[in-house]
């Protein structure tokens, strides 16, 4: 669906790593409604993706960049402000890793030192982000800057270890900024929950593909797909959503609400009768 509803608009977008990714959806969907945008990723991530086929796809610019660094990311956002001529409309963080769960440590026995890691990377690098482009006056009055998040910031998902925690410290400092940011400069900031979904990262977690069918059971509309959640992405991004911000967005078919389904109660009864 194209409806032009991102024309003229510039952005950056963090986090595309390959063709599963929701980053990678954000950009093709944003392309497709009229934006121009900077990609961009860390360096160690640039080499490990295709990030350049995307780029091509949609006639931008790779741009490097540790979003743990300041000294990075000033420079991100003052070449991107000249490569797109003008300041930013729209910002996208798709950034999270936990050193923990890829070393296998349970969340009661984590390595501080790995959680910290995990910590700057998924959640404090959102605040820098921010922190960056509001030093720079690099965005656009009535902008918009989404980072995705996840329900475990709210629940308990037993494989989720501290990323949990990194996402419960994000949707915070999207609260936070989204604030100061709105009072001051009339740019919003929101999270997206999305539903589990099958990209490279998420799928590498243990137990994923019980649990996203768990998931799809649950929900009344079925999970979100990273298409779908790119689409809900742009209408974040678009001058249809000017009033909202500091919200945590659920885009999971309804699994944040639900307690129990016809679907998921089957599967207990079918199993209770074998």
């Amino acid at each position: 669906m194209n409806n032009n509803l991102l024309k003229g608009k510039r952005g950056i977008i963090f986090g595309a790593l390959d063709n599963k990714s929701i980053a990678w959806k954000v950009a093709l969907h944003a392309h497709s409604e009229g934006a121009k945008f900077v990609l961009t990723n860390a360096p160690i991530a640039l080499r490990m993706g295709s990030i350049d086929q995307l780029a091509e796809e949609t006639n931008s610019r790779v741009i490097a960049a540790d979003a743990t660094n300041m000294e990075d990311l000033n420079n991100l956002f003052a070449e991107s402000v000249k490569e797109l001529g003008g300041k930013i409309d729209f910002v996208l963080h798709s950034i999270g890793m936990s050193v923990n769960v890829r070393k296998g440590n349970q969340y009661y026995e984590q390595n501080y030192d790995y959680t910290m890691k995990g910590f700057d990377v998924s959640a404090l690098s959102f605040h820098k982000v921010m922190q960056a482009a509001w030093d720079l006056d690099a965005m656009n009055e009535w902008g918009s800057i989404v980072g995705l998040s996840y329900i475990a910031a709210q629940r308990v998902f037993h494989t989720y270890n501290d990323m949990a925690d990194n996402k419960a410290v994000l949707e915070s400092i999207a609260r936070s900024f989204g604030y100061h940011y709105g009072v001051r400069r009339n740019v919003r900031v929101n999270t997206i929950s999305q539903s589990p979904t099958e990209t490279t990262a998420g799928s590498g977690v243990k137990g994923f593909d019980i649990f996203y069918r768990f998931a799809d059971d649950l929900a009344p509309l079925g999970n979100a797909s990273a298409d779908e959640c790119a689409a809900y992405t742009i209408s974040l991004f678009s001058d249809y959503t000017k009033k909202v911000t500091m919200q945590n967005l659920f885009h999971d078919g309804g699994f944040s609400y639900m307690g129990m389904s016809e679907e998921t109660m089957s599967n207990y009864l079918n199993d209770s009768k074998k």
